[in-house]
């Protein structure tokens, strides 16, 4: 329960970082970019998990996470931008 706690709270902070890092005009609000963020923490966390780099249940780091989030962001403008 705790990960799932933690990989919302570092996702929340991680897709804000990523969306200032990431180049280009997004259009979207902060909680879009909140809910990206919660989700490329998510997709770092099962992915660590799933190629060995995380325990199982464990969150996944800081930077991984901004790292899922960037990803998130560029595919979401990509979909977007059809």
């Amino acid at each position: 329960m705790m990960s799932i706690i933690g990989t919302l709270l570092i996702g929340l902070i991680a897709g804000f970082v990523a969306r200032a890092i990431k180049p280009g005009n997004d259009s979207m609000g902060w909680i879009m970019t909140a809910l990206l963020g919660v989700a490329g923490s998510f997709v770092a966390s099962y992915l660590g998990a799933a190629l060995g780099l995380y325990a199982p249940g464990q969150a996944a780091g800081f930077i991984a996470s901004v790292i899922g989030a960037i990803l998130l962001l560029v595919v979401y403008g990509l979909i977007k931008k059809k």
